[in-house]
């Protein structure tokens, strides 16, 4: 399996050519498979992957983490350049109504672009539970919540008729690939909790050991990074935690922020790694 970070925060060192912004997309190759995970802000993913020599007209099927701009923004662009990937989300046919709050009474539309599932209708496959998509290719949308969620969560809301509500993040998946007996998992941005995720994976699919963990955590300050909503203490804790799990390795980026992912590693050691835009990892 290989894994190819398309757009991402920062740029490894070796691709200063590479476009980065505020925004996740990875390009997977699992069993003879081409799988576009997330597309970003823009078409800024596209872009890299041109001077990646990547083709994303080949990819096989696409899959949303969740309903963020920074995941799907760039989904009008992938339907420009593929004409028939399938494209796997959870919940809400009609776009997550994902807003964020502002203070006070403004709040700012921070979801997928609607006329997308009007126009490209055919496109969209939208699942609930557990979901085998492709062969040991799995999506899962019911999280355990035993461990709290990302403090970073509270201003981010969905619309409903009577008026905003917290986001529930019912429209976000887990991906989980296995390969020779181990499982490889996708977290996208974890809003709802990193350790929720590997802990509903770890229990739906029992005794298999983990081979690694890959995205964001959530843990940044947004719009400023290095203001972390959760305590140096909580951030190790969850480190700590982690590493109760059978995981071989932790890969991480884009929402978990340079201030936490130092805070990670300082527990967690060899054990995490930093997936920048234009690297690529080999499982």
């Amino acid at each position: 399996m290989k894994i190819t970070a398309l757009i991402e925060n920062n740029r490894a060192k070796n691709h200063p050519d590479l476009k980065v912004e505020h925004g996740l997309s990875l390009y997977i190759e699992h069993n003879d498979r081409r799988i576009l995970m997330d597309c970003g802000s823009s078409d800024a993913f596209a872009c890299n992957a041109e001077r990646l020599g990547i083709d994303l007209d080949g990819v096989d099927l696409a899959i949303l983490s969740h309903h963020h701009y920074d995941h799907g923004g760039g989904l009008s662009r992938f339907f420009e350049i593929n004409s028939h990937a399938s494209v796997y989300l959870a919940g809400h046919p009609a776009g997550a109504p994902c807003f964020k709050a502002l203070g006070g009474m403004v709040k700012k539309y921070i979801g997928l672009d609607k006329t997308l599932f009007i126009k490209y209708s055919n496109r969209f496959s939208f699942i609930k539970g557990v979901r085998e998509i492709a062969p040991d290719l799995f999506l899962l949308t019911q999280i355990h919540s035993t461990y709290p969620r990302p403090k970073g969560n509270q201003k981010l809301l969905l619309e409903t008729d009577t008026g905003y509500v917290p986001d529930d993040f019912s429209h976000e998946v887990i991906v989980v690939m296995k390969q020779n007996e181990q499982l490889v998992i996708l977290t996208g941005c974890a809003h709802s909790g990193i350790l929720n995720m590997v802990e509903t994976v770890v229990t739906r699919f029992r005794d298999v050991p983990i081979k690694a963990v890959v995205g964001g955590f959530h843990l940044a300050g947004i719009p400023i990074p290095s203001l972390l909503p959760e305590s140096q203490d909580e951030i190790k804790a969850i480190a700590t935690e982690l590493l109760t799990y059978p995981i071989e390795i932790v890969y991480t980026g884009h929402c978990t922020g340079m201030k936490a992912y130092g805070i990670l590693k300082e527990v967690m050691g060899e054990r995490l790694d930093y997936l920048d835009t234009g690297r690529s990892i080999l499982l």
